[in-house]
């Protein structure tokens, strides 16, 4: 009899999820090699090894455990075409699959890049740590010498550049390219606008680095990829970000250019550098490169150059955190960052004192590469400038609009003067500019300028006076054509007037079980505990005293987010209020099983918010928190819990006549589970709601309401009624950036006796809004999301 074919849910298939015993377990690196794909996780500070492994992962998916496997926290891999060797991790592998190790004795450190030899290719290549250790390695004897120390040992040379926690590596141009994107000390784990991270050069006999530019880079690469340059096209490109935006750095004919990208996510950001993993730029048998950065699949030309940037634009985004990815038969596989036992600085009161995962394990996520144009629409925010004094002349750095059908540019400065800006436009990537408006900015006001009609593929800014805190904040977005209604897929979960369903709290279990524990309920009362294996089987089990633990460690954490005149409101320590929309008015109540699981996370370092029937994707404290959520899609269904476990997203919360691919149900019939990736949550609705901003609430003139949010929504509306007996007039004051600094951006009047509608622009953008009376009255106002 033929094996069974392995299970597989969208695009996962549990057999294959990796452990380790460590405090984290990422996917570092996947490469096709030997007709076999080879893979490595990482834990996270482990330079002379751990309990990871080297996988080597055969035609049929059958995982095999090497035997040389010594861990550590690899990240790199290099195919050396003369030797023809793969270096992933401290692993040399042949064509045929032989597989040679360098001892960590012999390489310190959390091992990042490999790079092509400047001037011994065909005999050697070079290592570089995290720490920025520097290693020459003979690639027949795999004999080892040390170029520069890894900066955690006191002896030898070390480099010394600014920042830490390195990324990438690549050599052209007859230099090395090193790029790290963190910093030491406190400051950087609080606050993500700290000055981190650097881009560095070395020409491998100078006597010291030679630092391009003091930002957060992470990929550095170039046309050849992993095999590195080929004779004849030696450009290099290194992606990277600050607190603004991304920034792309790209290295030709010796020269060095900026240009700056906007970022769908923030989870990503934070100044220590840890929240990234990997990002990457990689061939995947396109006409195109794919580029994973900050929560978007870009699409990144071959060709791409100072005089051929055109061509560059967002697929769509995820939620995944992805170490790397590769095309293996016609499958792109990413490896992802999954599920962690330490959370590291991602506590938050909304998740209370909620346990961690029991054990680190992550997957690899098979994607038919069609997918990556179909799953969270695009979506971008950046600036060239925020909050800075700009000399008078100065020219910002390029900035990315190609691939945004609605863009919306924010502009607002502190000077006591008008101030005028000058625009230019790159309408084709050529390298040519052309002139473009002239703008004047008011003092104490900021004005939005919507470029939905205007040709080109990137604008830049010039002040023609010394500007003060000035801002130039861009948002766009792409088309949402989501449907409301949830797909098949989603079938089974509870609706909002579903009184019949089981759910219950999950927790993925520590030791060696790796299952994962389901305590699972009706309304009627306890129905027993559960486990889900690795073959998605839910099997009753009789374990009283682990009950009682997980009922403890994982219980609901105390409601912070409360139900308040049409809408959920947050407030923080500070005393801070935010509004959230409700996706249905049943949603506003508790539902049959009780409170729900508001705040978890689900992907390393990042969470998933649920509130009012609505998913939100939030950033930890140090990447921004709750001022830089975005909506990922409203659901309005019944989930009880919801957790990560070997690579899928299991919801509890399902109805008992539920059937099809995703619903798990236990062996005895009595209760069931969803299970998928979290990146099917794109498909569960179009993200929409109503949100109540007053409620005929008497106001003080000048009394601002809560923010509200307004990021990451299509259609955005919003009708205001008062009492008043004359018209009267209100501001329409908005976050632009999501940092708390608020400007008018509309002004609008609202007649007595009736209702005011106002649509905001297609191409409007701001993480939050708020409304001021100009004066006192009585007045009720909704916003509404389509």
């Amino acid at each position: 009899m033929p094996a069974a074919a392995p299970v597989v849910i969208s695009g996962i298939y549990p057999h294959l999820c990796m452990f380790n015993e460590e405090d984290e377990c990422g996917v570092g690196a996947v490469v096709p090699w030997a007709g076999r794909l080879w893979v490595v996780t990482y834990a996270p500070h482990k330079p002379q090894g751990s309990t990871d492994k080297l996988y080597e992962i055969t035609p049929d998916l059958q995982a095999v455990i090497r035997p040389e496997s010594i861990g550590g926290t690899p990240a790199n891999r290099f195919i050396h075409r003369e030797s023809q060797q793969l270096f992933i991790g401290p692993y040399a592998i042949d064509a045929r699959g032989q597989v040679r190790v360098i001892p960590y004795s012999r390489m310190f450190g959390r091992h990042t890049g490999v790079a092509r030899h400047l001037t011994e290719p065909a005999r050697k290549v070079v290592y570089a740590t995290m720490e920025e250790g520097i290693y020459e390695v003979d690639v027949q004897t795999l004999t080892v010498t040390e170029l520069w120390a890894d900066e955690q040992r006191q002896a030898g040379r070390h480099a010394n550049l600014p920042g830490y926690h390195g990324k990438g590596f690549y050599s052209a141009q007859g230099r090395y390219v090193y790029a790290n994107n963190g910093e030491h000390g406190a400051e950087a784990q609080r606050r993500p606008e700290v000055p981190s991270g650097c881009l560095a050069e070395w020409d491998g006999k100078a006597p010291a680095w030679t630092v391009v530019r003091r930002n957060q880079f992470t990929e550095v690469t170039g046309p050849g990829g992993l095999e590195g340059n080929p004779a004849g096209d030696d450009r290099l490109w290194s992606i990277g970000w600050d607190h603004r935006s991304l920034i792309l750095m790209t290295l030709e004919d010796g020269r060095w250019q900026a240009w700056r990208l906007p970022k769908a996510s923030h989870t990503y950001d934070g100044a220590h550098g840890w929240n990234t993993e990997w990002p990457r730029i990689r061939d995947i048998g396109e006409d195109a490169l794919l580029m994973t950065m900050h929560g978007s699949f870009w699409r990144f030309p071959k060709t791409f150059s100072h005089r051929r940037s055109a061509g560059l634009t967002p697929r769509s985004t995820y939620l995944k955190v992805i170490g790397d990815f590769c095309r293996w038969g016609d499958r792109i596989v990413m490896g992802c960052d999954d599920t962690a036992r330490s959370e590291f600085l991602n506590r938050h009161p909304l998740k209370g004192n909620l346990a961690a995962p029991g054990k680190s394990q992550s997957n690899l996520w098979f994607v038919r590469p069609e997918e990556l144009d179909h799953f969270g629409p695009p979506l971008g925010r950046g600036a060239v400038w925020l909050d800075d004094d700009v000399p008078a002349g100065t020219t910002s750095e390029p900035y990315l609009l190609a691939g945004f059908k609605h863009r919306m540019l924010f502009l607002h400065h502190g000077g006591t003067q008008e101030l005028t800006l000058e625009v230019e436009w790159d309408l084709d990537g050529s390298g040519q500019w052309h002139q473009g408006q002239r703008l004047v900015v008011p003092p104490g006001e900021g004005i939005c300028l919507f470029l939905d009609d205007e040709p080109g593929v990137w604008m830049r800014l010039r002040p023609t006076g010394n500007a003060t805190r000035l801002t130039a904040f861009f948002h766009g977005r792409g088309e949402d054509r989501r449907p409301a209604r949830a797909d098949a897929r989603f079938d089974g979960l509870a609706r909002p007037h579903d009184m019949r369903c089981s759910g219950g709290l999950l927790h993925a279990r520590g030791e060696d079980h790796r299952t994962l524990r389901f305590l699972a309920r009706t309304a009627q009362g306890e129905v027993g505990v559960y486990d889900l294996d690795g073959e998605l089987r839910l099997t009753r089990t009789n374990d009283p005293a682990g009950a009682a633990w997980t009922a403890k460690a994982v219980a609901l954490a105390p409601p912070l987010i409360r139900m308040e005149e049409g809408a959920a409101i947050y407030t923080d320590a500070t005393g801070r209020r935010w509004r959230l929309p409700v996706g249905d008015p049943a949603m506003s109540m508790p539902g049959p099983l009780g409170p729900e699981r508001v705040c978890r996370e689900v992907c390393t370092e990042r969470n998933l918010l649920n509130v009012a029937g609505i998913f939100y994707e939030m950033p930890a404290e140090n990447a921004g928190g709750f001022p830089k959520l975005r909506p990922i899609a409203t659901h309005n269904c019944r989930i009880l819990d919801f957790a990560s476990y070997r690579g899928l997203l299991v919801l509890s919360g399902v109805v008992p006549a539920a059937s099809g691919p995703h619903i798990v149900r236990s062996a005895d019939g009595q209760c069931a589970l969803w299970v998928g990736v979290v990146d099917d949550l794109w498909f569960l609705g179009k993200p929409r709601g109503t949100l109540d901003v007053w409620r005929k609430k008497d106001l003080a003139a000048g009394e601002a309401s809560d923010a509200c949010l307004m990021t990451g929504f299509d259609r955005k509306t919003l009708v205001i009624t008062h009492s008043s007996q004359t018209a009267a007039r209100f501001r329409i004051e908005a976050d632009i950036a999501g940092n708390g600094q608020w400007a008018k951006v509309f002004e609008v009047e609202a007649p007595a006796g009736k209702s005011l509608r106002f649509e905001f622009p297609l191409a409007f953008g701001a993480y939050w809004v708020r409304l001021v009376p100009q004066t006192a009255l009585t007045a009720s106002a909704t916003l509404s999301y389509d």
